[in-house]
């Protein structure tokens, strides 16, 4: 019997002490990990090669936002030299892969699954913020790291990554309900302000479990309200960056005829066009099925380059080809009752005000980018507008709450308030408002080699 109470004993100490280690681990994350941080930073400064050295290693979480996901860093666990994150993001998302799925990282292959966000502490903004987020787009085949635009969909992740992980004082962001807290965020891609809105456990953690659901995410979790402040002029400073509503493309490369197209630039610089415009018979034409039309590829992408010239934020057309994630470039076109991305559900034409398809880093996106969104409700104020011509005709809205966007994965409601617009006074986006879900995956820490 002494024996045995001996043994229990022994075997209850060892399970104490693996507790107490794992404890430590979890608790002392970043004071374990700086270490590491000035480590990662020496690594991809000096590019040494060695193979018997341990991987590099950072504190990181993993979020959904709307239909993408990304890593998320702390930005004081980065180097400082933001040239020095590049390897870091391509190495944790798993780029560049030839085959195209990033298997050797956290990437999924597609463009709305190989992003990276760092969130800190406000610098420029500190009177309007809680909190700088910038976003990466990291290229799936190649090296390149795309810091020109923000991603609307994961902006619903931040706010709940910043409550979660302490970024924000709590108590100063709690709302008056005492059951929800507001994070102003300020996006350092745009230069924009977002205000996020989320059910929180006081002190506690943002709150996944909810009713609300999105087209494109299975199943259901709480509401997350983003409120665009001003979005317009996010990369040109102006609502339209030509000047014009309406812009034509002569003697474009591989066309035959003249483009018709308006360039606007609301929370993202984005491009309108008309499916027919590149010889795209099925406006509601599916990603996997577009994907297999290299010659209409081939046709977008060039309208894109000439647009982000006309837009003015690049000079040449080679700048152009390397900013992939701006402007993104959409095909609209009137409401069609199709079938959707699962090969299960049919959206009526009753149900949306208009069909977007768009394209995200040289990809059909399988849903829509919230930014993409936000430009299309914007647009679709414009009287001459593609996507004004291209709205439902002869019957209210879809919704009264703003216009009804139908996309691959389904439909998104976007509410928008717009100001002036009367007389020589400009039509300015005051804001503009989406719903959306987020849900914290996974934290603890990230390698690459």
């Amino acid at each position: 019997m002494s024996h045995q109470l001996t043994r229990v004993s022994s075997l209850l100490q060892t399970l104490e002490q693996q507790q107490a280690l794992a404890l430590q681990q979890l608790c002392c994350r970043r004071r374990a990990f700086q270490t590491s941080s000035r480590t990662a930073s020496a690594s991809a400064e000096t590019k040494t090669k060695k193979y018997d050295r341990p991987q590099n290693r950072l504190p990181a979480a993993y979020y959904r936002g709307g239909t993408s996901r990304a890593i998320m860093f702390n930005q004081a666990d980065l180097p400082e030299s933001r040239e020095a994150w590049a390897p870091i993001f391509t190495g944790t998302i798993g780029s560049p892969d030839s085959n195209g799925r990033q298997l050797d990282g956290m990437g999924g292959g597609i463009s709305s699954l190989s992003k990276i966000c760092v969130v800190g502490a406000p610098a420029g903004a500190a009177k309007e913020a809680d909190v700088d987020y910038t976003f990466a787009q990291v290229e799936v085949r190649n090296t390149h790291v795309d810091y020109a635009s923000n991603c609307g969909n994961m902006s619903a992740a931040i706010g709940p990554f910043a409550y979660d992980w302490g970024l924000v004082d709590r108590a100063s962001v709690l709302n008056a309900d005492k059951k929800t807290a507001t994070v102003r965020i300020h996006n350092t891609n745009t230069r924009k302000i977002i205000h996020s809105t989320f059910p929180v456990i006081p002190g506690a953690e943002a709150v996944s479990d909810g009713e609300f659901a999105i087209d494109g995410v299975s199943g259901t979790a709480a509401k997350i309200q983003l409120d665009f402040i001003n979005p317009g002029g996010s990369k040109t400073g102006k609502l339209l960056p030509s000047g014009n509503v309406v812009d034509v493309f002569d003697d474009l490369p591989g066309f035959d005829r003249p483009v018709s197209a308006t360039l606007i630039d609301a929370a993202n610089p984005v491009i309108f066009i008309n499916a027919d415009a590149v010889g795209l018979r099925d406006p509601a034409i599916l990603p996997d099925q577009l994907e297999l039309l290299p010659d209409v590829l081939a046709r977008l992408e060039t309208i894109r380059n000439y647009g982000a010239l006309k837009m003015g934020f690049v000079k040449t057309l080679e700048e152009a080809q390397l900013t992939t994630s701006v402007p993104k470039i959409c095909v609209v076109s009137r409401p069609v009752s199709h079938i959707l991305f699962d090969r299960k559900t049919t959206l009526s034409a009753t149900e949306i005000d208009v069909v977007v398809r768009a394209m995200s880093v040289g990809q059909p996106h399988r849903a829509i980018p919230i930014t993409v969104a936000l430009a299309t409700a914007a647009a679709a104020r414009l009287e001459g507008s593609v996507v004004h011509d291209a709205l439902a005709k002869n019957r209210e809205p879809a919704d009264k709450d703003g216009i009804t966007i139908g996309h691959s994965s389904g439909k998104i409601v976007v509410g928008a308030k717009f100001e002036g617009g009367e007389g020589d006074e400009p039509l300015k986006l005051a804001h503009a408002t989406v719903y959306r879900t987020a849900r914290r995956l996974f934290e603890g820490v990230v390698y690459w080699k």
